[in-house]
């Protein structure tokens, strides 16, 4: 691997010459220098000086010039600025001790080699000098660059001492490994298998957060069979660990819910990187172990779990510490509709059955059939090929359909106060039984999408339940 270093955005000589006037050390270090190697775009870098960061960044933005904002956070000693693109913090030189409860350390003034000892693997310890005569020379101190050639995640110190000291490096670990399509070194994956009881002094914030970012990876079951094998799952995310596993009666079984789900998660995202889409595929079978039974001339049967599973979605956002508006609603309408799609392949299934799966779904009928198609998992080619073909059967009904009645993100054609201004109404139940009442007749294919027919349906309603229009 060349170890070539482009520094030639101005951000870099800028820092150079700030340093310099104040006589102090300064080192682009970490994510940066790592993902510069690899050649992944990356937009914040940090910079840690031997002295103040603060006093560092300012004198950095008065070089910029006088509308360069910057932004000081005198309790962690660190400022940050924003030019040209780049987000940058600057910190000063750190050593950090650790009390065993905590993960926030106790931080003392220390070297270069003090802030390199601190960092969690040594991929993230790689620094760079912005310094006169030493511009661009690489400090790699525990083999970093080794480490990015064979692709492996190892800890610059005792990896027990590091998951010890900052649990939450468990599964930065992991992130870094499914991220890059890493490796994490043996005696440093049984570290975090041994030290695993320690996440729980981490807040459920940062797990979260560092779950999601495995969630975004490009394979994200890497990951997940990371945290799994760990133990780590069964601890951060127990209702998903309880997908694991297989139950054979009567020589009949059925597929490992765990890894399936694991399948749908990584068809799902060589289709987009909607976090919220992949957050469906994690919980669409979530309610298969509460709903399993055994009936003896069937086999296996898991009746109701995509309604189950909706109902469970609210809850285990909550747990996670995840939004609870529309993103929590788009995931639990997802999990209670990806079983319906497919269902509409037969030749009985009727019209009026395409146009509720299109009124149900609405503007989310697309990332709906992504769902049910990254759900088909069997390595039997002749039921790929079926499937194939009964999903492009489904996907042309309801484009005839949609295109015919426009019932994708409906809006009710008479609106509530034309009802009230017809008839002269309060809002009230009557009203709204009106509006069901249209509502299911253009379902039913009874009348045409448009306010001409559903008007004169609305006149002829009202008659029937004894209303006289003014």
């Amino acid at each position: 691997m060349k170890h070539s270093f482009d520094l030639s955005h101005p951000i870099f000589q800028i820092i150079q010459q700030s340093a310099d006037q104040l006589k102090t050390e300064a080192y682009v270090i970490g994510g940066f220098v790592r993902d510069l190697i690899l050649e992944r775009p990356s937009k914040d870098i940090d910079i840690v000086t031997v002295g103040s960061g603060i006093e560092l960044a300012q004198a950095v933005a008065k070089l910029i010039g006088p509308k360069t904002k910057v932004s000081v956070f005198k309790n962690f000693g660190t400022a940050m600025l924003n030019y040209k693109g780049y987000e940058i913090e600057f910190v000063g030189a750190r050593k950090e001790s650790y009390n065993r409860n905590s993960r926030k350390p106790i931080v003392e003034d220390g070297s270069l080699e003090d802030d390199q000892n601190r960092r969690d693997f040594t991929i993230n310890a790689l620094a760079i000098s912005l310094n006169g005569n030493q511009f661009g020379e690489l400090i790699d101190p525990f083999g970093g660059i080794k480490d990015l050639e064979n692709k492996r995640i190892v800890t610059p110190l005792e990896p027990e001492i590091t998951y010890s000291d900052d649990p939450l490096r468990m599964m930065r670990a992991i992130r870094f490994a499914s991220q890059l399509n890493f490796t994490i070194d043996p005696v440093s994956l049984a570290a975090i298998s041994a030290q695993k009881n320690r996440i729980s002094i981490v807040s459920q914030e940062r797990i979260t957060d560092e779950l999601n970012k495995i969630i975004l990876s490009l394979v994200p079951s890497v990951g997940f069979k990371l945290l799994f094998e760990t133990g780590i799952l069964e601890l951060i995310f127990p209702i998903m660990n309880t997908l694991h596993g297989v139950e054979i009666i009567d020589g009949k079984g059925h597929k490992d819910n765990f890894y399936h789900t694991l399948q749908v998660l990584d068809n799902i995202s060589e289709n987009t990187n909607d976090l919220w889409l992949r957050w469906a595929a994690i919980l669409h079978d979530i309610a298969k172990p509460p709903t399993k039974r055994f009936e003896k001339n069937i086999g296996w049967t898991f009746h109701g779990h995509e309604d189950r599973g909706a109902q469970m979605v609210p809850k285990i956002f909550k747990s996670l510490k995840l939004p609870l508006d529309h993103k929590m609603k788009y995931v639990q309408k997802l999990v209670r509709l990806h079983l319906r799609p497919i269902s509409l392949v037969k030749d009985s299934v009727t019209d009026s059955a395409v146009r509720r799966l299109l009124f149900d779904a609405g503007d989310d009928i697309d990332d709906l059939m992504t769902l049910c198609n990254a759900d088909i998992t069997t390595k039997n080619i002749r039921k790929q090929e079926q499937y194939a073909t009964n999903f492009k059967v489904v996907k042309e009904k309801l484009v005839d359909i949609e295109a015919k009645d426009m019932l994708r993100n409906w809006q009710p054609p008479v609106s509530g106060e034309q009802i009230m201004s017809t008839f002269n109404l309060e809002p009230s139940k009557v009203v709204g039984d009106i509006k069901n009442a249209i509502r299911e007749a253009i379902l039913e294919g009874e009348i045409q999408n448009n306010f001409d027919e559903a008007y004169e349906f609305m006149l002829n309603q009202g008659k029937i339940m004894g209303l006289t229009p003014q």
